[in-house]
C-alpha cells in the first residue's frame, strides 16, 4: 500500500478545481461530483443490479435487488469502483430505505455519501488532527482518517437531508451500510440494521463467515439505553412479538425498527441517531468475499447459508442475484402470510477473475 504522502499527492492532483487559499468545502465537493460523473462515463460506478469488474483491479462486484410486497422497491445500492481516481479503492453502499418517501430518501443518501466522504477524507487527509501516539503507527492512524471522516460526512448527510425541502423525510429514513477497500484494507461503516458478512478459509480449509457489523436493533442493551434516555420508547406490538421498534413518548408512532438511521426527524431528538460504527480489517489471502445486504435477506437468510450460496455460485457476476434469489423463495417458506421485504446484496469479491475466485 502506498505511503500517506503519495496516496494524499495523488488525491489532491485530483481535487485541483479551485485549489488555493480560497478553496473551500464545497469547491472539494464540487470536484468530488465532478470524479462521480466522469466515473459513469467510463462504467465504473454501478447503481443498478450488476456487476463491475474493471481491467487491472482486484475487485469484482456483483449487485442485485428485487422489489418485496409492500409497494415500490425503497432499497438501492452504489459500486464506485476507482473511489476518488485511486486504482487502489473502490467504494460500496448498500440502502434501505423505510416510510412514505423511503426510496426518494435512500436514493439521496447514496448520491450524497460517497461525494461527501471523498472531501472529507481529502480534508482529514490534508489537515489531519490526529493523537500523537498514532503518529508512529500507519494502520492505525489511516482507521482515525476514515472514522474521522465518516463521522463528519454522516453528520453533514443527515443534516443536509433535513434541509432538503424536494423530499419530506420527517417520517421517513434510510439506513447505510458502506465499505471502503484501500488496498488490503476495507473499512466499514454502518448506520442501521443491513449487515456485513465476511467469508473467509479457517485453518482447516473451510469458508466460515464473519459478521463485520452489528445489527442496530432497538432491543440492543446500548441502544435501548439510549432511546429511554432520551424519552423515546421500546417495544413490541401484540402481533409482532420479538420485533422491538422505536417509539414517540405519547404517540404509537413511528414504530422504527432499526435504531440508527438517516432521517425520520419525527424521532430524532428521542434517541434515533445516523452515526456510524466505523470499523476496518486487513483482508489476507484467506479472505475471498463479503456480503453487504438489507434485513430482507438476513430476515430469512443465515451467515453460513448466504456465503455458501455466493461462493458455489460458478459465475461469480451473478452471485448476488442467486443469493436475492434464494432469499425470496425463502420468505415464502418461513414467512408464510408476512408480505416479503425488499432483498438487496452487493458481493465483492478480493482475488477474482470473471468466473472464479482464486481461492
Amino acid at each position: 500500500m502506498r505511503h500517506f504522502s503519495s496516496m494524499f499527492n495523488g488525491l489532491a492532483r485530483s481535487f485541483s478545481i479551485r485549489r488555493g487559499k480560497n478553496s473551500s468545502n464545497g469547491d472539494g465537493r464540487e470536484a468530488a461530483e465532478t470524479m462521480a460523473k466522469d466515473a459513469k462515463k467510463h462504467d465504473m460506478i454501478l447503481r443498478s443490479s450488476g456487476f463491475v469488474n474493471v481491467d487491472g483491479s482486484n475487485n469484482l462486484t456483483s449487485v442485485c435487488s428485487k422489489r418485496g410486497r409492500k409497494g415500490v422497491n425503497q432499497d438501492c445500492a452504489i459500486v464506485w469502483e476507482g473511489f476518488g481516481s485511486q486504482a487502489d479503492m473502490l467504494f460500496c453502499g448498500i440502502f434501505d430505505g423505510h416510510g412514505p418517501w423511503g426510496h426518494f430518501v435512500a436514493k439521496k443518501v447514496r448520491e450524497s455519501m460517497p461525494s461527501s466522504l471523498l472531501c472529507n477524507w481529502q480534508e482529514t487527509l490534508a489537515h489531519p488532527s490526529l493523537d500523537p501516539d498514532l503518529e508512529s503507527d500507519k494502520k492505525h492512524q489511516r482507521f482515525h482518517i476514515w472514522k474521522h471522516s465518516y463521522l463528519k460526512t454522516c453528520a453533514a448527510v443527515d443534516h443536509e437531508l433535513e434541509q432538503y425541502r424536494k423530499i419530506d423525510s420527517f417520517y421517513s429514513g434510510t439506513t447505510a451500510l458502506t465499505i471502503v477497500r484501500q488496498g488490503d484494507i476495507i473499512y466499514v461503516a454502518n448506520v442501521g440494521d443491513s449487515r456485513a458478512v465476511l467469508a473467509t478459509n479457517s485453518d482447516d480449509g473451510n469458508l466460515v463467515p464473519v459478521q463485520l457489523t452489528v445489527d442496530f436493533k432497538p432491543n440492543l442493551p446500548q441502544e435501548s439505553e439510549r432511546i429511554i434516555q432520551c424519552k423515546g420508547r421500546v417495544f413490541c406490538m401484540h402481533d409482532e412479538p420479538g420485533v422491538h421498534r422505536v417509539w414517540l413518548p405519547n404517540e404509537e408512532s413511528p414504530g422504527l425498527a432499526m435504531s440508527r438511521a438517516f432521517g425520520d426527524y419525527c424521532i430524532k431528538g428521542y434517541g434515533l441517531i445516523s452515526v456510524p460504527e466505523v470499523t476496518h480489517r486487513h483482508i489476507t489471502n484467506k479472505d475471498q468475499f463479503v456480503v453487504l445486504a438489507t434485513d430482507g435477506v438476513w430476515d430469512v437468510v443465515s451467515n453460513q447459508e448466504a456465503i455458501q450460496i455466493v461462493s458455489s455460485t460458478p459465475d461469480k457476476a451473478k452471485a448476488a442475484k442467486r443469493l436475492v434469489e434464494f432469499a425470496a423463495c425463502a420468505w415464502k417458506k418461513k414467512r408464510k402470510g408476512i408480505a416479503m421485504d425488499d432483498i438487496s446484496a452487493i458481493c465483492l469479491f478480493f482475488h477474482s477473475s470473471h468466473h472464479e475466485v482464486d481461492l
